[in-house]
């Protein structure tokens, strides 16, 4: 997997988490460095973190299912990128959220922003991605959308959120079905 392929990856990941740090946006009267920088901290740090943990539950599965790796990696991104876009249609504006930008608030949204990085990381183990600048790339790239989604938050409200959730989708449905063709010859 080449830098561009991951980069847009990346960008697909991150952005459920941009959704959400618009709504901290909005959720916030004066957005301040410190806004952008933890929900960077937060969202950033466990995208990062996830797909390492899928990646060592995937080394552990892979010789269990070297056969069907190619459609597991594919069911992983659609389903992913499916519900991603089936979110971006249920709800164009954000729900109230709490301004606080602490632990308590933001541990339970980064975790749950990043649970499809963990299937992510699954299929990175079985693509034989090297992890360390995989996940390196993952975080940094959700850390700067998510401290920009703060300041777009405040800006220009929800008008974004659902589509930023449908093109993350869109994107990591066509990752999806670009690896499951070129495992079958189909692309070169």
């Amino acid at each position: 997997m080449g830098f561009f392929e991951l980069f847009f990856i990346a960008v697909g990941l991150s952005m459920d988490a941009f959704a959400v740090s618009v709504c901290k946006g909005l959720s916030v009267g004066k957005v301040r460095a410190g806004h952008c920088l933890a929900a960077g901290g937060y969202f950033g740090g466990f995208q990062a973190l996830m797909p390492l943990v899928g990646y060592l539950l995937g080394t552990r599965l892979e010789s269990l299912i070297t056969q069907v790796d190619h459609w597991i990696v594919f069911g992983l991104l659609a389903f992913i990128g499916f519900n991603m876009i089936r979110g971006s249609r249920e709800c164009a504006e954000c729900q109230v959220m709490e301004a606080s930008f602490g632990p308590r608030a933001m541990l339970p949204l980064a975790v749950a922003t990043s649970i499809d990085a963990l299937a992510v990381g699954i299929t990175f183990a079985f693509l034989g991605v090297s992890i360390l600048p995989a996940v390196g790339l993952i975080g940094l790239t959700t850390f700067l959308f998510s401290a920009a989604g703060v300041k777009v938050g405040s800006v220009f409200g929800a008008r974004y959120r659902s589509q930023a959730e449908l093109a993350g989708g869109i994107v990591l449905i066509l990752m999806g079905a670009k690896i499951l063709l070129e495992h079958l010859g189909i692309l070169g």
